[in-house]
C-alpha cells in the first residue's frame, strides 16, 4: 500500500510490528528515524522525513494494521510559554523610518534555545494566532533595533496544501502541484510589537527577508525556494505592508484552514498575496516529474471506452471511480440531457452532485487518464499535430455560480470561464484526444490594465498558456520518440517566447502557428511580411473553398513561397536574442472581384526546403479547424454552458467528462468518415449496432455480418435528423449527438428483450 508517497509492503509492517513488541520502551519518533532508515525516507537535505513518516505510522495504526506505542501527551507540545518564565523587553519608539536606524534580522536557530524562547513569548504575547504550531520545514526571525531593542518576528514554513487562489494564478494543475508545492513557501508568522510606530518599517522588512530568505532556506533545506506566499485576514488587516513590498494579491481563501476536513469553513475569509523569488517563477513550478506508463500487462482490458478513459483514476476511493465511468457513460448516451436527465434516477443524480463537489474531483485528475490513453492513441502515428485554441464558456444565465470572472471586452459585460485546450490529431485530421486543458477566470481587478500587464514577463501574462500548452506536447514528444508532435497555434500564438521555448529543443516538439506579427528579421531582410513578397513564388496550390452564405463555392489559386529567415528579438526583450525559423506563406492570385484574397503567413519551427514540405505545412494548419468543431461540439453537443452547479470547481469537474464526451463524439464523426469499411465493432458494442440495425430495417434478426463503420454512423445519424441523400455527404457531429441519445435507449431495451428471449427458451421441457 502507498502512504505518504512511500510504498508500506506487507514486510516493511510486519517489521514494524515486531520493533514496537520487542522494543516496549521506544518512542514514536524513535520508531520514526527507524522506519525512515528501512525505506531511505529523507528530504532535500538528505534528513530523515520522520514527521512524514509519523503521519504515515498513525495512518496504519488507525487502519489497524499496526499497535503504536503510547503516544506521549499532546499537552508537553506547543504548550504556550507563560509570560513569567522568561522577560521579554520589547521596544517601544514612535518615530520616522530615517530616525530609527538600522536594522537587523537574526535568525532563530533551532539549537538556540534563549531566541526561540523570545520568539515563542513575543508571538504568544502579541500575535493574534500565537506561536505555532508551524507546518513542515521552517524558518524564524527576529527583528532588532541595536537603538531600541527587540521590534518583532516573522516565520515562513510551508505552504498550503492546496489553494485555489493560488493554484488558478500559477496555472497548476495536480501534477504539477504535487511535483513543486515544496518551492512554494509560507509565510506564517508577521509580527511588529504594538510599542512600534514606524511609518514603512513593516514593508522594509519583508524586503530584507526576502533578500536572504533563498540562501538560508537552501542552508537549512538543501533547495531554495520559487514562490512566497502570505494570508491577511480581512476582518483585522488590510495588507498595506505586502503590496508596498510589492507582493501580489491573487483572491482569497474560502476560510477552511488547513485542518477542515469536513469543509465546515469556520476559519476567516483571508486575502492571498504571493511574492516570486525568480522571474521564471512559473516554468520552475510547472515542471512536472517525467512518467513512465507502466506496463498493463497484468491488468484486464477495458471492458468499454469509459473503462479506457477513466476506469483507472486513482481518486483514493473505488465507489468514486465507478462512480465517474458511469457518469461518463450516462453523459455520452444522452450528450444533450441535463445532469438529472442523464442519470435517470435519484439516486444516480445525488452521486453525480457528489462526485462534481468532492474535494479529489479536480480537473486534473478527472483527465489524466484520458492524457495517458491520447499519448497512448499518438504513439501509433508519425506525425501529430497538438492543436492548442482558447474558448470561451458563458455562464451569465447562472449569475449566482460562484468563481467566475469577465470573458468579454467590457467590465459589466458577459461572466464565466475561459478554456485553453490541446487537441491531438493525425494527418488525415482525426482527433486522438486531448493533451492539455487550463480553466480559469479572470480577476476582475485586473480589468482595465491592459498596459500594466503588458510590461510583465510572460510567465505573469495569460498568454503564457500557449507556453504550458506546448510544454504538454514536449512531454508527449519524449515519451513517444518515434511520433514527431507539432504544436499548432492561430496568431494569438505568435508570442516570441513561445519560438524560444520551441527551438531550445532541437529534438523535441516543433511549432506551427500563424503569424500575427511582422516582425523584424536579421541580415538587412527587413520586416517579414516585405520580405516574403521579394521572394518568387515556388508553385501555385490549388484549393477548394465551399460555399459560404450568399458566397459561392470557387477553386482558389494559391501562390506559395517560403524562406529561412532569423527573427530579431522585440526591442523590449534583447537579452532573449535572434531566433531561425522557417516561414510560409500562402497568398490567393486571381481573385473574383469583390472576393477578399485569401493569405496565410505561418512560422514553423519545422524546416522548408522545397515547395511540397510548404504544402505540407499548410495542410497541416488548414487541421487547425478540427479544434473549432470540437469545441462547438461540446458547446452544442454536450450543453457544457447550461449546467448549474453553483461554484467554477464544481463546473470544472463536470467538464472534464463532458470535454471526453464531446471528443468521443466527434471521433465517431471522423472515424466513419476516413475508415469506413472497417467493422463497426471497432466502436459500437454488440447490443448498440444490433439494437440500431433492428429499428433501422424493422427486422428483429441482427444480420451475421456486422454493418461497416460507415453504414453504422448513418444509422445512428438518421434519428438525429440525418436524410442520407447522395448530396449530404456524411453526417456531422450534430445529427451523431442527437442520434446518440437514441442509440442508448434503443440498446437497452434490446438487451431487456434478449433477456427475456433467453429466459423462455430455458424454460422450454419436453414430455
Amino acid at each position: 500500500m502507498k502512504i505518504c508517497g512511500k510504498d508500506f509492503s506487507m514486510d516493511i509492517v510486519n517489521r514494524i510490528q515486531t520493533v514496537v513488541e520487542t522494543t516496549p520502551d521506544i518512542s514514536r519518533h524513535g520508531l520514526s528515524m527507524k522506519v525512515c532508515e528501512w525505506l531511505n525516507w529523507t528530504g532535500r537535505n538528505g534528513k530523515p522525513k520522520t514527521m512524514s513518516c509519523r503521519v504515515a505510522l498513525n495512518r496504519l495504526h488507525r487502519s489497524g494494521r499496526i499497535r503504536l506505542p503510547v503516544a506521549v501527551s499532546k499537552d508537553s507540545f506547543f504548550k504556550p510559554l507563560k509570560t513569567q518564565d522568561i522577560s521579554v523587553e520589547v521596544a517601544q519608539v514612535e518615530c520616522l523610518f530615517a530616525e530609527l536606524g538600522g536594522i537587523e534580522i537574526v535568525t532563530v536557530g533551532s539549537g538556540n534555545r534563549e531566541l526561540s524562547a523570545l520568539w515563542n513569548t513575543m508571538m504568544e504575547h502579541y500575535h493574534y494566532l500565537g506561536s505555532g504550531p508551524l507546518c513542515g520545514a521552517q524558518i524564524r526571525y527576529l527583528i532588532k533595533s541595536p537603538a531600541y531593542g527587540w521590534l518583532g518576528g516573522l516565520a515562513f514554513s510551508a505552504a498550503a496544501w492546496r489553494l485555489e487562489a493560488r493554484d488558478r494564478w500559477i496555472g497548476w494543475n495536480e501534477t504539477a502541484r504535487r511535483d513543486n508545492l515544496f518551492q512554494v513557501v509560507n509565510n506564517s508568522r508577521f509580527l511588529i510589537v504594538p510599542g512600534v510606530r514606524v511609518p514603512h518599517l513593516a514593508s522594509h522588512v519583508l524586503s530584507l527577508c526576502i533578500k536572504r530568505l533563498s540562501r538560508d532556506w537552501h542552508e537549512r533545506y538543501g533547495y531554495r525556494p520559487v514562490l512566497l506566499e502570505t494570508f491577511v485576514e480581512q476582518a483585522r488587516f488590510r495588507g498595506t505592508c505586502y503590496r508596498a513590498a510589492n507582493w501580489r494579491h491573487v483572491g482569497e481563501t474560502k476560510g477552511r484552514g488547513r485542518q477542515d476536513s469536513d469543509q465546515a469553513c469556520q476559519v476567516p475569509v483571508k486575502d492571498v498575496y504571493l511574492y516570486p523569488l525568480r522571474s521564471d517563477f512559473k516554468v520552475v513550478l510547472y515542471k512536472q516529474t517525467a512518467t513512465v506508463e507502466k506496463p498493463l500487462l497484468a491488468k484486464a482490458p477495458p471492458v468499454d471506452w469509459a473503462e479506457e478513459e477513466f476506469g483507472n483514476i486513482g481518486l483514493g476511493d473505488k465507489r468514486l471511480s465507478r462512480r465517474l465511468v458511469t457518469i461518463a457513460r450516462d453523459f455520452y448516451a444522452r450528450p444533450q440531457a441535463s445532469i438529472p436527465q442523464a442519470c435517470q434516477t435519484r439516486a444516480k443524480t445525488k452521486a453525480a452532485y457528489r462526485l462534481f463537489d468532492h474535494p479529489e474531483t479536480h480537473m486534473d485528475i478527472l483527465l489524466s487518464q484520458h492524457y495517458t490513453a491520447t499519448v497512448n492513441r499518438c504513439k501509433a502515428e508519425s506525425i501529430v499535430l497538438a492543436v492548442q485554441d482558447t474558448a470561451t464558456l458563458n455562464y451569465s444565465a447562472h449569475p449566482a455560480t460562484g468563481d467566475l470572472g469577465l470573458i468579454g471586452s467590457r467590465k459589466e459585460g458577459a461572466i464565466g470561464l475561459l478554456m485553453h485546450d490541446t487537441m491531438a490529431f493525425n494527418t488525415d485530421g482525426v482527433p486522438l484526444g486531448l493533451l492539455d486543458v487550463q480553466s480559469w477566470a479572470r480577476d476582475p481587478e485586473e480589468f482595465g490594465k491592459k498596459k500594466k500587464r503588458h510590461k510583465l514577463p510572460i510567465e505573469e501574462k495569460e498568454s503564457f498558456k500557449w507556453l504550458k500548452s506546448f510544454n504538454k506536447a514536449a512531454e508527449a514528444q519524449r515519451v513517444c520518440p518515434d511520433t514527431a508532435f507539432v504544436s499548432v497555434g492561430d496568431r494569438e500564438a505568435d508570442i516570441y517566447e513561445l519560438f524560444m521555448l520551441a527551438t531550445a529543443e532541437p529534438a523535441g516538439a516543433k511549432l506551427l502557428v500563424r503569424a500575427e506579427q511582422n516582425r523584424l528579421l536579421t541580415d538587412e531582410q527587413g520586416h517579414l511580411w516585405e520580405h516574403m513578397g521579394s521572394i518568387n513564388a515556388a508553385g501555385i496550390q490549388e484549393i477548394h473553398i465551399p460555399r459560404q452564405g450568399k458566397r459561392n463555392a470557387r477553386i482558389a489559386q494559391l501562390e506559395v513561397r517560403f524562406s529561412e529567415t532569423t527573427l530579431e528579438p522585440p526591442k523590449s526583450k534583447q537579452e532573449l536574442g535572434p531566433l531561425r525559423i522557417w516561414a510560409v506563406q500562402a497568398l490567393e492570385v486571381n481573385t473574383p472581384e469583390n472576393v477578399e484574397a485569401l493569405e496565410w503567413m505561418l512560422l514553423t519551427t519545422w524546416p522548408v526546403t522545397d515547395f511540397d514540405q510548404a504544402v505540407e505545412k499548410l495542410g497541416w494548419y488548414a487541421k487547425r479547424w478540427g479544434i473549432e468543431v470540437f469545441h462547438r461540439t461540446l458547446k452544442s453537443g454536450c450543453k457544457i454552458e447550461e449546467r448549474q452547479l453553483g461554484q467554477a470547481d464544481r463546473i470544472e469537474a463536470c467538464l472534464a467528462v463532458d470535454l471526453v464526451v464531446a471528443w468521443r463524439i466527434y471521433y465517431l464523426t471522423k472515424l466513419g468518415r476516413d475508415t469506413p469499411d472497417v467493422p463497426c465493432t471497432v466502436y459500437f458494442e454488440d447490443s448498440e449496432w444490433k439494437a440500431l440495425v433492428a429499428y433501422i430495417k424493422q427486422d428483429p434478426i441482427p444480420p451475421e455480418k456486422p454493418p461497416t463503420l460507415r453504414e453504422a454512423t448513418r444509422m445512428v445519424a438518421s434519428p438525429g435528423g440525418f436524410l442520407g441523400r447522395k448530396s449530404d455527404g456524411d453526417p456531422g457531429t450534430k445529427s451523431l449527438w442527437l442520434g446518440l441519445q437514441r442509440v442508448d435507449d434503443l440498446a437497452g431495451m434490446w438487451r431487456v428483450l434478449m433477456a427475456y428471449a433467453q429466459s423462455n427458451r430455458a424454460k422450454q421441457t419436453y414430455g
